[in-house]
C-alpha cells in the first residue's frame, strides 16, 4: 500500500451537516487519505483559507458541487487547475455509485441495443418546512436549490450512463413559495425553485424526460428508466443515487424485469467504508487517490463540472424562453 495522502478539509463542521454525514465517516475508513488539517467556519480559519487557496498553493481538490456559485466561477477554477497540472474531482458521486457504474457498463456495451427512450425522476418530500440553518437556500440567486443539486446530480447521472442531450425543452417551477422556519417557527418567502421538468433529444437520437421534484410528503424516490431496442434496464432507490443505494433490474426483448446484482469489482471504496451517504463519498476518495498517483481514472473532474454548469444554464434558459434550446 502506497503511502497515504494527505488531506485538509475545508468545511469540516461536526453538527449535523454533510461533512460530518459523509466525508468524515469515509475518511475515517479510507486506507488511501489520511486527514491532517481542518477548517471550520470560525472566523480566524475561514479568513486563513481565503488568503491560501488550495489551488493556488499547486493542491490537488477535490470539490462538492456545484463547483462554483456560477458558471463563469466554475469556468476560472477549472481553468486554474488545468494550467497548474493538478488533479481535481467534483462530488457528483452517483458517477462511482456501483449500480450505475454497472448500468453504464451495460449501456455501452450493447446490451440493450440502440436506446430509443429514458425516463429520470427523483421525488422527494419536505419542501414546506427547513431548519433555521438551512432557510438561507430559498434565494434562488445563491445557487443551491433543486434545480442546482438534486436537478444536476439527478440529470449528471443520467447523462453518464444514457449521453447528454443536444435539444431540450424544460419547465423551472417554484411551487412552494413560502417555507416554514422551523427554528424561529416563521414564514419566509421562497424564489428558490423546487421542481424541474426536462424533455429533449439526447446526441444519440433518444428521447429523454426528467422531473426532479421536491414535494410537501411521501416522495416516490428515485428512478432511471433506460429503453432499448433490445432490453430494458431500470435504477430505483429511495433517493438520490449520490446519496444511497439503488437496485439494478433488467429484461431483455419481451422479458420481465429481472434483479442484475452488481459486480464487486465496482465497489472501491475501503473496506469499513459506513453504507448510506458516507459509501459514494468513499468511492470518490479512493478514485480520486488513484487519480492522483497513477493519472486520470475517470472520475468526474472539474471539467465535468463546468459541462454540467452549463446544462444547467440551459435548462433555466428554455424554462425562462419557452423555447427548446440547443446543447453542446
Amino acid at each position: 500500500m502506497a503511502e497515504k495522502l494527505r488531506l485538509g478539509l475545508i468545511g469540516a463542521s461536526v453538527r449535523g451537516t454533510w461533512s460530518s454525514r459523509s466525508h468524515l465517516p469515509a475518511l475515517q475508513a479510507s486506507a488511501d487519505v489520511e486527514l491532517t488539517a481542518v477548517c471550520t467556519t470560525r472566523a480566524d480559519t475561514a479568513e486563513a483559507a481565503r488568503q491560501k487557496a488550495a489551488l493556488e498553493a499547486g493542491k490537488h481538490v477535490y470539490c462538492e458541487w456545484p463547483l462554483g456559485q456560477t458558471t463563469a466561477e466554475a469556468e476560472e477554477l477549472a481553468a486554474l487547475a488545468k494550467a497548474k497540472g493538478l488533479a481535481t474531482a467534483v462530488g457528483l458521486q452517483a458517477r462511482v455509485n456501483p449500480a450505475v457504474m454497472y448500468m453504464r457498463e451495460q449501456v455501452t456495451a450493447g446490451s440493450i441495443g440502440e436506446i430509443m427512450a429514458v425516463h429520470v425522476s427523483m421525488i422527494r418530500d419536505g419542501v414546506l418546512t427547513r431548519p433555521s440553518h438551512r432557510t438561507w437556500q430559498r434565494d434562488a440567486a445563491l445557487g443551491a436549490n433543486t434545480l442546482t443539486i438534486a436537478n444536476g446530480h439527478t440529470i449528471d447521472a443520467m447523462r453518464f450512463v444514457a449521453g447528454d442531450f443536444t435539444r431540450l425543452s424544460a419547465v423551472v417551477a417554484t411551487q412552494a413559495k413560502q417555507w416554514l422556519d422551523t427554528g424561529s417557527n416563521s414564514w419566509l418567502d421562497v424564489t428558490a425553485p423546487d421542481n424541474v421538468l426536462v424533455s429533449g433529444w439526447l446526441k444519440n437520437g433518444a428521447v429523454a424526460s426528467s422531473h426532479v421534484g421536491a414535494v410537501p410528503f411521501a416522495g416516490s424516490g428515485y428512478r432511471m428508466e433506460i429503453y432499448g431496442r433490445e432490453g430494458t434496464l431500470v435504477a430505483s432507490g429511495a433517493d438520490s443515487p449520490q446519496l444511497s443505494e439503488v437496485v439494478l433490474h433488467g429484461a431483455k426483448r419481451d422479458g420481465a424485469l429481472v434483479p442484475m446484482p452488481v459486480p464487486e469489482r465496482f465497489t472501491v471504496a475501503s473496506a469499513g467504508t459506513p453504507s448510506g451517504e458516507a459509501f459514494n463519498v468513499g468511492q470518490m476518495y479512493a478514485r480520486f487517490a488513484a487519480a492522483i498517483r497513477a493519472g486520470d481514472s475517470g472520475l468526474p473532474d472539474f471539467a465535468t463540472a463546468v459541462e454540467l454548469h452549463h446544462l444547467v444554464d440551459a435548462i433555466q434558459r428554455a424554462s425562462d424562453t419557452g423555447q427548446e434550446v440547443t446543447f453542446g
